[in-house]
């Protein structure tokens, strides 16, 4: 039960710092790097078509996403905790708010996007195994379980199964499959880019100014609200940048090694993205003319499936382009989903230790790893991957993430004032500047999505929301054990 069985414990057990800056720098662009960057920039191509809007989309995502990884690094090196963004939520606005985070965190923030990339996973490796198909083999309209979904929680288990054994064994998983993946990525850049471009996909998208800015009135409100609505995949590729300062407690230098991981892993990830996609140009067209379905098949904008990278590598090396790709993609949502496991569980720690969850998700086992958090986070990410419906809820928290971002970035300036003589061993560069521009820019996405998509925002306020009798209920019933 919540409340009356969470009094406080002695720790016999603590999590051990074993984290280096280079894990911690594989965290950040790990957990980053995940499906993604090889299927999103079809729908960004639909949304604003010309390759220069298309590049300018991961552009302004990535400033965006350094932005607030600058805003974040401050705070972790003040604060560095088990729970990251939980605890500087709970410092700064009070217990709910942070328990509404870790709430929609833990129902879908990061179950979903665990689920989500663990069936990306399935499907990839489907092309080398079809068995592991999508077909549902028996269960109840969207609901039950084909090759794809087994496929996907036996990764899942695995990847708990892994992190149950330690962080030693964890990070090594991390470090091993994000290095493969980044070198992935540089090789998706250098053959796209350097060895083998396509002269037609050249001239097509580079061949003059109309062709590169395209036909759109750039200054008006419908194109401005279209890049809006383009940017949600461009940063939500690039999401989980801030999974790192849920480790934080487990870092061995943390007032110095998170600011420099935050910064430089989600400065390579930036920079690789928009070389991808650079790469991606370099191949294929950015939309769907009639000309380049006739030479290509299709462009960026309808690659089959939104497959995008398949298809630029498909130009390169005909249907053997296909099978690099997945195993591309296989390597990268393996060593995604080792990292969004291995931090979200943190969170899940960390709302025990405040005696907000379930206690037993507040012990660590014999190798200091959160195993009865582990074990929850694992069970719920499963069953989103056999509900099939983990992709809509992830669009429903879209907004929320960002409303919890726009808070958590918005604490550095709480805490300016509030605490100003408070150790911070790293301040946010640019400040106030910087971080008030991540505010601006983040603010005026939630209104776009209010006004372009709204079917996705109000569900989502309601996934938080639900979270506030929850957390009425924790509290009143710890209140009365008291």
């Amino acid at each position: 039960m919540f409340g009356a069985a969470l009094e406080p414990q002695p720790l016999k057990r603590r999590l051990k710092p074993e984290l280096t800056l280079f894990d911690s720098a594989t965290i950040v662009a790990g957990s980053m790097i995940g499906s993604g960057i090889f299927i999103v920039s079809a729908d960004i191509a639909r949304q604003v078509e010309s390759p220069a809007a298309i590049l300018l989309v991961w552009i302004v995502s990535g400033v965006m996403t350094v932005a607030g990884a600058l805003a974040y690094a401050e705070l972790a090196a003040m604060m560095p905790e088990a729970g990251g963004q939980y605890v500087y939520l709970r410092e700064v606005y009070g217990g709910l708010w942070a328990f509404l985070f870790g709430w929609t965190f833990l129902l879908v923030i990061q179950t979903g996007t665990i689920a989500a990339v663990a069936v990306a996973f399935a499907r990839f490796a489907g092309v080398m195994w079809p068995a592991l198909g999508s077909e549902l083999w028996f269960g109840i309209g969207g609901v039950g379980l084909s090759g794809e979904r087994l496929g996907a929680i036996l990764v899942i288990i695995v990847l708990t199964w892994i992190n149950l054994r330690g962080l030693e064994l964890g990070k090594l998983v991390q470090n091993g499959f994000t290095t493969a993946k980044i070198l992935s990525l540089m090789f998706i850049v250098a053959v796209g880019c350097l060895f083998a471009p396509n002269p037609a996909a050249v001239s097509l998208n580079f061949g003059s100014a109309q062709s590169f800015f395209g036909t759109a009135q750039w200054l008006s409100l419908p194109f401005a609200a279209a890049f809006g609505a383009a940017m949600v995949g461009g940063l939500f590729s690039a999401d989980a940048w801030a999974n790192v300062t849920f480790t934080a407690a487990e870092v061995k230098n943390p007032r110095r090694d998170l600011p420099l991981a935050l910064l430089g892993g989600a400065a390579i990830v930036v920079l690789l993205y928009v070389l991808t996609n650079l790469s991606y140009l370099f191949q294929l067209p950015a939309g769907g003319s009639a000309d380049s379905v006739t030479i290509f098949g299709r462009g960026i904008a309808h690659a089959p499936s939104d497959r995008v990278a398949s298809a630029a590598m498909e130009i390169v090396w005909g249907g053997t382009g296909a099978a690099i790709t997945a195993i591309v993609v296989m390597i990268s949502t393996f060593g995604c989903a080792n990292g969004m496991i291995l931090t979200g569980a943190r969170v899940v720690y960390a709302m025990s230790r405040d005696r907000v969850f379930f206690r037993a998700a507040g012990e660590l086992n014999q190798a200091s790893a959160p195993a009865y958090a582990l074990a929850i986070q694992a069970v719920w990410s499963c069953v989103l991957a056999l509900s099939g419906t983990y992709s809509d809820l992830l669009d429903y928290v879209i907004f929320a993430q960002l409303l919890f971002y726009i808070l958590t970035v918005g604490a550095v300036f709480l805490l300016r004032v509030k605490m100003p003589d408070a150790p911070r061993p790293y301040r946010a560069w640019g400040y106030p500047w910087v971080p008030a521009l991540y505010i601006v820019a983040a603010a005026a996405m939630t209104i776009d999505l209010l006004i372009m998509k709204p079917g996705y925002t109000w569900p989502g306020l309601l996934i938080v929301a639900s979270g506030v009798p929850i957390y009425r209920f924790v509290t009143r019933e710890r209140s009365t054990a008291r």
